[in-house]
């Protein structure tokens, strides 16, 4: 007789603790069904209690996705459900499960000695396996991870670790250490950056640059971001970004991008530290605004870009230990628990 079971949760967040109890449970049965219950007002709701960042179920449903992509006997079925623990309408949700489920259940699965009772009085049928109830493998809850996300980094699959990674933009205009304070603070903080896609197309074609080059730039250093943010240790530095891009699009080209437009409107990052133009200008033979006015001029300009997005920015000034020392108050001050 082939074996079927299932185990459900919110995964609000799925952690190591869970990936343990599926291949566990998948070990022991034929095939094994993951339900995930998602529910847009009750998950906002925990969410915005514990502090951490709304998780829709959607982006949950990727993270089972991306665990057990490789898992045959696994498959990932999600139910919307807008019950709560306290007062769970398990005839509902039982109904759900069953009509979501083809196959007739062997084994459920949990954590929780606590529901052999509701086990035996809704999947009659089925064998009530409880595993690793103590959490003695994998000592964490998704509770305690809600509550401080970062204290139990270690706890999450780095798929998940993504979604919680904190995204800080280094703006400004020409020769404001952007990209030096963007390497200095990725060194201290011991994760990865993301370089500008713009100083390389500047360099490969000597500053002649076209406005499909600059679609190119915004394009690139977007999908260069998505893919470096997997490799980062809760948070990633940007080197400039695509407000930039159209800055200097209008500057080399007196030209607009729709394209870049929409690049700015997805863009969504948790801080924008503003260098200001008050370090002293350094000509590396691509910039050619050096001149105090004109200096003056440029940042208004581009501040005026990114008030216009509705986009907030911190402004950063002084020295160039000055600015490190400011951008890393700044920084630290996002991972404090409010």
């Amino acid at each position: 007789m082939t074996t079927v079971g299932f185990m459900g949760g919110k995964f609000l967040p799925f952690h190591l603790g869970h990936l343990y109890a599926f291949i566990t449970a998948s070990n022991l049965v034929d095939k094994l069904y993951i339900v995930l219950s998602y529910s847009k007002n009750r998950d906002k709701e925990l969410c915005a209690r514990d502090g951490i960042k709304y998780m829709p179920g959607e982006v949950r449903a990727t993270w089972l996705g991306e665990a057990f992509n490789d898992i045959p006997n696994i498959e990932i079925i999600t139910i919307e459900d807008d019950e709560w623990d306290a007062n769970y309408d398990w005839e509902a949700g039982v109904a759900k499960i069953r009509r979501a489920i083809p196959e007739r259940l062997t084994h459920v699965f949990s954590s929780e000695d606590s529901y052999n009772y509701r086990f035996k009085k809704y999947y009659p049928e089925a064998e009530h396996i409880v595993v690793d109830s103590g959490r003695n493998t994998v000592n964490i809850s998704a509770t305690k991870l809600r509550k401080n996300v970062y204290e139990y980094w270690h706890y999450l699959p780095k798929y998940v670790r993504s979604f919680f990674t904190k995204k800080i933009a280094i703006v400004g205009t020409e020769s404001t250490g952007k990209s030096t304070l963007t390497t200095m603070l990725a060194k201290f903080y011991n994760t990865s950056f993301v370089h500008e896609v713009g100083r390389d197309y500047c360099i490969r074609y000597k500053n002649q640059l076209t406005p499909p080059m600059f679609e190119s730039i915004a394009m690139e250093h977007f999908i260069l971001q998505e893919k470096l943010i997997h490799k980062s240790n809760k948070l990633m530095l940007i080197d400039s970004d695509a407000i930039v891009t159209e800055y200097y699009m209008d500057m080399y080209c007196n030209a607009e991008s729709p394209l870049i437009s929409e690049i700015v409107a997805k863009q969504d990052y948790d801080l924008v530290l503003y260098l200001e133009p008050d370090v002293e200008w350094v000509a590396d033979g691509f910039r050619f605004s050096g001149e105090d006015k004109q200096r003056v001029i440029n940042n208004d300009r581009l501040k005026r870009m990114y008030i216009d997005n509705g986009v907030k920015i911190k402004s950063i000034h002084g020295s160039y230990s000055d600015r490190f020392f400011s951008a890393q108050k700044v920084i630290d001050e996002l991972f404090v628990i409010k």
